[in-house]
C-alpha cells in the first residue's frame, strides 16, 4: 500500500513548533488588542471574483499562484491567497461602513499559493493580518506599522530593516505608470520577456524584476515619489514625522512597489538580514480605493500581513516565552484525585502543568519533568513533597494548599 505523505509544498506542524506559533498568534492578539483591533474570521475559500477584482488581474498571485477550482454547481472559487481582500468583502456585505470609523480588524489563518517551496514559503502558510478601514488618517499608518515591529521584536525575529514609500493616488499613478511604460519603451530590448508581456498591464512590476537587464533600466527610471501630489507628498510626509517621532528607523526606497494592484499612496515592508535573499518578513500599505472597487461605497483602508513561518524561521531558536512549568509525579499510585486536584489549582494560578499518565516508574517521572523543562515537581506518595529542579531541594507539604503554596516559593522570577 503506498505510503500518504502531506501534500508537496505544505506541512504537518507538530507539538513543539505548533506552541511556538500559536505564542505568535497570542503575541499578535495582545499587540493589537490594546490597539483596539478586534477579531475577525473570513472563509477559507471565496469567489475567484474576489480576489481577480481585488488582488489583481495582471498580479503573479492572480495570474499563476491561486488554486482555483470549481464546486459542485458549477461556481470557480478560490483558497484565499491574501486576507485583505476577504475581510473588504466582509466589510461590505456586512454593512460595516454603518460602524463607527475606523473598523480595526485582525486575523490569523491558514493561506495559499501555488509557488515553488522554499525555506520559510509553503503552498499552504499561516499569516497574521491587520486592517484599519474608513479612514485616511496618517496616524493608522504609523500605528500599523509600529504594531507590527512591536510583534517582531516580542517574537524574537531579531534586527530588520523598514523599507517605506508612497505610490500616491491612482490618478497619480496612472500619469506615472504612462511615464514610466513610455520609458521602458525606449529600452524595451533590454527587458525580460515577462516584463515585456506585462508592459500594457504592469510596467510597476518590472521594480521587482530579478532580471539583470531589468534592473539595470529600472535603475534609471522615473521615480513615483517624485511625481506626487501636493496632497500625497503631504499625508507620506506626515507618516513619516509620525515615525521620526516615535523613533523608529526606516530607509526611503521609491522602488518599493509591493505585489498587489490595490495599493495606494504608503507602503511598506520589514526586511530581516537573517533570512537571505528572500529577506521580507511581512509588510502592507494603504488601499483607499479597494472597497469601492469591490462594489462598496468609498471607503479608505491600510493594512499588513506577516508570514508566521518567516517569523519562526527568523527566530531561530529564540523562542517565545511560556508559563513556568510544573511536574505532577506520584510514587503512589491512589493519589489521582489530589493530583488531578492540585494540577487544576496551579493551572488557574497561570502555571502550565503536566502530570505524569504514561505509567512510568518514578524514576523515569523525574526524567520525564527533566524533558519537559519543568522547575519543580510535585510528588505524591506517603506525604506530598515539592521538588526544585534547579537545586535538587525536596520539602514535605502537609497538603495540597500547602504545596501550592511551595511552588510559588521556588517560581523562577
Amino acid at each position: 500500500m503506498k505510503k500518504l505523505q502531506a501534500p508537496r509544498g505544505t506541512l504537518d506542524v507538530l507539538p513543539p513548533d505548533a506552541r511556538r506559533r500559536l505564542r505568535i498568534v497570542e503575541i499578535a492578539g495582545d499587540v493589537l488588542g490594546r490597539a483596539g483591533y478586534e477579531p475577525i474570521e473570513t472563509p477559507v475559500f471565496e469567489d475567484t471574483e474576489l480576489f481577480v477584482r481585488g488582488v489583481g488581474e495582471s498580479t503573479d498571485i492572480v495570474q499563476k499562484e491561486m488554486f482555483t477550482f470549481e464546486d459542485k454547481a458549477g461556481r470557480s472559487l478560490t483558497l484565499r491567497p491574501e486576507a485583505t481582500a476577504g475581510v473588504c468583502r466582509a466589510y461590505i456585505e456586512h454593512g460595516m461602513h454603518k460602524l463607527p470609523q475606523p473598523v480595526k480588524v485582525w486575523t490569523a489563518g491558514p493561506f495559499f499559493r501555488h509557488e515553488a517551496p522554499q525555506a520559510g514559503r509553503y503552498r499552504q502558510f499561516t499569516q497574521i493580518d491587520a486592517e484599519a478601514l474608513g479612514s485616511d488618517d496618517p496616524t493608522l499608518d504609523a500605528e500599523l506599522i509600529l504594531l507590527l515591529a512591536e510583534i517582531f521584536e516580542r517574537a524574537g525575529t531579531g534586527p530588520s530593516r523598514l523599507r517605506l514609500s508612497s505610490l500616491g493616488t491612482p490618478a497619480t499613478r496612472a500619469d506615472y505608470i504612462d511615464e514610466l511604460r513610455t520609458y521602458l519603451r525606449t529600452r524595451e530590448a533590454e527587458l525580460s520577456g515577462e516584463v515585456r508581456e506585462r508592459l500594457e498591464q504592469n510596467p510597476l512590476r518590472a521594480f521587482d524584476a530579478d532580471h539583470a537587464g531589468t534592473q539595470a533600466v529600472m535603475a534609471e527610471a522615473p521615480r513615483l515619489t517624485d511625481r506626487l501630489s501636493s496632497e500625497d507628498a503631504e499625508h507620506f510626509a506626515e507618516v513619516r514625522a509620525l515615525l521620526d517621532a516615535a523613533g523608529m528607523p526606516y530607509e526611503l526606497d521609491p522602488t518599493l512597489v509591493r505585489g498587489l494592484d490595490y495599493y495606494t499612496r504608503t507602503v511598506f515592508e520589514f526586511e530581516s538580514e537573517r533570512l537571505g535573499a528572500q529577506a521580507a518578513l511581512g509588510g502592507g500599505g494603504r488601499y483607499d480605493g479597494l472597497i469601492e472597487e469591490l462594489g462598496g461605497p468609498p471607503t479608505p483602508g491600510v493594512g499588513w500581513a506577516a508570514g508566521v513561518e518567516r517569523m519562526l524561521l527568523a527566530a531561530g531558536d529564540e523562542s517565545p516565552a511560556r508559563a513556568p512549568t510544573v511536574f505532577i509525579s506520584y510514587a503512589a499510585p491512589d493519589t489521582g484525585r489530589d493530583r488531578f486536584l492540585l494540577a487544576r489549582e496551579l493551572r488557574g494560578a497561570g502555571y502550565r502543568v503536566e502530570m505524569e499518565q504514561a505509567g512510568r516508574s518514578l524514576k523515569g517521572q523525574l526524567k520525564q519533568a527533566d524533558r519537559v523543562g519543568a522547575f519543580a515537581t510535585v510528588i505524591f506518595g506517603d506525604s506530598i513533597e515539592v521538588k526544585d529542579m534547579e537545586t535538587g531541594d525536596q520539602r514535605e507539604a502537609a497538603d495540597l494548599e500547602e504545596a501550592l503554596g511551595m511552588v510559588r516559593d521556588v517560581t523562577p522570577s
